[in-house]
């Protein structure tokens, strides 16, 4: 079987022409715009430039075509007419051109187009610079070109299903709140738990404070409990057969869980250095909360 006999790959580097080497579409993970990786990409032309290609490309040969015999001091003519497609190594093909390499150091491996897609997903989700969004994109490749479920594809990528379901799901996410996300340094725990709310409406001013706010995961996953948890109740004390008794028992009950809320933030503040002021205060109307924070905090 194909994925038994990569490990029998004959390493067999030979030199191949830039030119040859045809890029398969809809396979190219470019971030258009992001500065980091484009300067990324540029210091990996300048380690080209001095050290050459370290780790071979691994393409397919085009049907109907034969394997180039290496022949590395004979630069190609012109542009040459594509022999082989890429299935692994886009950025190191991208650098070796921008630094002027006429020859890249290949391996062939005998797969037709979808155990090569299959392959160039696999080897794309061991890249460590992949965000969130790119490896959950990357996984769902996987699902859709070979027809695996989530349990075979977790199998085949020797992880849980669980952790195949929980990235798929971040693909419900919009283009922008991925963006903010990533622009805002939040983490996979803090996308699920947005995923909490169904519609991207109801997200976004939950996203926002997540971002605006700078909160940890704890504090991420605790603000959205209790706004579920407060919508959850709102529906429930609004129900008609809820009797007058009830309904005052449950409010009574959410209000000394917001007391609590209040009493446990005030804590983790004054846990952290923060000399936080906190008094409670009976009154004909209600009941009063001050908070004092010094300007200092």
């Amino acid at each position: 079987m194909f994925w038994g006999s990569l490990n029998e790959i004959s390493r067999v580097v030979r030199e191949v022409p830039v030119g040859e080497i045809e890029v398969p579409e809809g396979r190219v993970r470019r971030r258009e715009g992001d500065l980091t990786a484009e300067e990324a990409l540029r210091a990996l032309a300048e380690s080209i430039r001095r050290h050459g290609v370290v780790e071979p490309l691994l393409v397919r040969r085009l049907e109907g075509k034969k394997e180039p015999e290496p022949d590395p001091s004979r630069p190609p003519e012109g542009v040459a007419a594509h022999t082989c497609i890429l299935i692994a190594g886009e950025r190191r093909l991208r650098a070796a051109s921008m630094a002027g390499r006429q020859t890249v150091p290949c391996v062939f491996v005998d797969a037709d187009a979808e155990e090569s897609a299959v392959l160039a997903i696999v080897e794309n989700l061991h890249r460590e610079d992949l965000n969130l969004f790119e490896s959950a994109a990357a996984i769902a490749s996987l699902v859709e070109v070979t027809g695996m479920t989530q349990e075979q594809c977790a199998r085949r990528l020797g992880v849980s299903q669980s952790y195949v379901a929980n990235k798929l799901r971040l693909l419900r996410l919009t283009e922008e709140e991925r963006r903010t996300i990533l622009e805002n340094g939040l983490t996979e725990r803090h996308s699920r738990a947005l995923l909490r709310f169904p519609t991207a409406e109801e997200r976004r001013p939950v996203l926002a404070a997540m971002a605006g706010r700078h909160m940890n995961v704890a504090t991420a996953e605790e603000y959205v409990e209790s706004l579920l948890c407060a919508a959850s109740r709102a529906a429930e004390l609004k129900r008609a057969d809820v009797r007058p008794e009830t309904r005052e028992r449950m409010i009574v009950r959410d209000m000394r869980q917001f007391y609590g809320s209040i009493e446990r933030a005030v804590d983790v503040m004054r846990k952290t250095g923060v000399t936080v002021e906190a008094t409670r205060k009976e009154t004909p109307g209600g009941v009063m909360i001050s908070i004092m924070v010094p300007k200092s905090s």
